[in-house]
């Protein structure tokens, strides 16, 4: 690999500056979410399973509305696709504001589903306009420069979730032996909490609605380029290339446990931290520690792939993250914690990478392929409630059930080291 290529050609610099500003706010809605599973099991006394149907929720949506995005870009353009993207974001972001005055559970699923339909239009728009902001050959690299802004948002959420949210929660008060005493408030105490807690919850998504009105109207106001294909690309015989292609449909199965192991890792930190005696707010740090070794090894990794062929640094990486998972399960303690946060130093470069790989050469047919690999993120709605399941059981065997519900992430770093390994094997002939 050249590493004299252009990574963005002036030409194309401000739209390239606009639109990996999404990747941080959709990290940062990815974030903020992620901590909610454990604030809504305590705060509306629910299971850990049911609780993690807000993951479920939040990556259905994804998978719901990717291939309808991919439809408008074929009949507008990115910059259409975008904005709708950004006003649907900001629906369901509003929404929390009637959900926390009924005080139901299903009705924040519905605001969290809607805001991921505009998550979806962002997603399968941004990834590819990227990759076609310059040369093909640096297109893998481009897209990790603009992922490495996705946990900068994320950082932002995880602050939020614990400084603002987390930390305010009046739910979380603990005895003074460090059990919670909302359980064993009478009924009349528990609602007027459970109300108080609902608002601290509403409050950070309606100011995160407003920041997203704000971009949309930049973006309005803003020339982009079109980058689309001019030739109107049947979805059918699209579609049929793409299951043809080997790389591009193994891509896809990567991608879906890719993001069902980064979930799980980040949803349940709090869980596992717990289990050693943290609380909520405290257990949020480790996972502000985590993603702080996201974005530094986003970094690394984009600056080796200058020298590293990609798929290679995947294949590494994979079995970095079969090795740290392997130690969160096996060690119960502080040592344990610590081999999880390390596992997101070797997710840091998966999912562009994956992507990157998958859609190398597709050409007309990118688009629609790009939906594909956003409706992958359904893996995030799939696994975790397996995962919360598992962690409901107590103990399995010799182990917390916290500690063994961590053989999901192994297993799905196992069909990425496999997917790397098949995708070097047939590019190289």
């Amino acid at each position: 690999m050249s590493a004299k290529s252009t990574l963005v050609p002036k030409k194309y610099l401000i739209p390239f500056i606009i639109i990996t500003i999404l990747f941080a706010l959709w990290g940062f809605a990815n974030d903020i979410t992620n901590p909610m599973v454990a604030a809504f099991r305590t705060v509306m006394e629910i299971s850990n399973a049911k609780a993690s149907l807000i993951q479920f929720a939040f990556y259905g949506g994804y998978a719901t509305m990717a291939i309808p995005a991919a439809l408008f870009v074929q009949r507008y353009t990115y910059k259409k696709a975008i904005m709708l993207g950004l006003v649907l974001y900001a629906v369901g972001t509003f929404l929390f504001w009637p959900a926390a005055q009924y005080q139901v559970f299903g009705f924040f699923l519905v605001a969290l589903y809607i805001m991921t339909f505009g998550l979806a239009f962002l997603e399968t728009t941004a990834n590819p306009y990227i990759l076609s902001l310059g040369d093909e050959e640096t297109a893998t690299r481009r897209l990790n420069l603009s992922q490495a802004f996705n946990p900068m948002g994320s950082l932002l959420g995880m602050f939020v979730a614990s400084r603002v949210i987390l930390a305010a929660l009046e739910s979380e008060n603990r005895d003074a032996a460090g059990q919670l005493v909302f359980p064993t408030l009478d009924e009349a105490t528990r609602a007027s909490i459970r109300a108080h807690d609902l608002m601290v919850i509403r409050d950070p998504y309606l100011f995160l609605g407003l920041v997203v009105v704000a971009i949309l109207i930049v973006i309005a106001l803003t020339k982009m380029p079109r980058t689309e294909h001019s030739e109107r690309v049947h979805f059918r015989d699209s579609f049929w290339r793409l299951i043809k292609n080997k790389v591009y449909r193994e891509g896809v199965v990567a991608q879906v446990f890719y993001v069902a192991a980064q979930i799980m890792c980040w949803t349940f930190i709090i869980h596992y931290a717990e289990n050693l005696g943290i609380d909520k707010a405290t257990a949020q740090l480790y996972n502000i520690g985590a993603m702080s070794l996201f974005l530094t090894s986003r970094f690394i990794s984009t600056f080796l792939m200058k020298y590293v062929d990609s798929r290679r640094l995947l294949i590494y990486f994979a079995f970095g993250g079969i090795a740290t998972t392997l130690g969160v399960i096996l060690i119960q303690g502080m040592g344990g914690l610590y081999c999880l946060i390390a596992t997101s130093g070797f997710m840091s470069l998966m999912f562009p990478t994956i992507y990157g790989i998958s859609l190398k050469g597709v050409g007309r047919d990118a688009t629609l392929g790009a939906a594909g690999l956003v409706m992958a993120i359904v893996g995030g709605a799939l696994m975790p409630p397996l995962q919360g399941a598992i962690i409901d059981m107590g103990r399995v065997g010799f182990l917390p059930a916290v500690n063994a519900s961590f053989v999901l992430p192994m297993i799905s770093f196992v069909v990425i080291a496999i997917f790397g390994y098949r995708a070097y094997v047939f590019v190289r002939g």
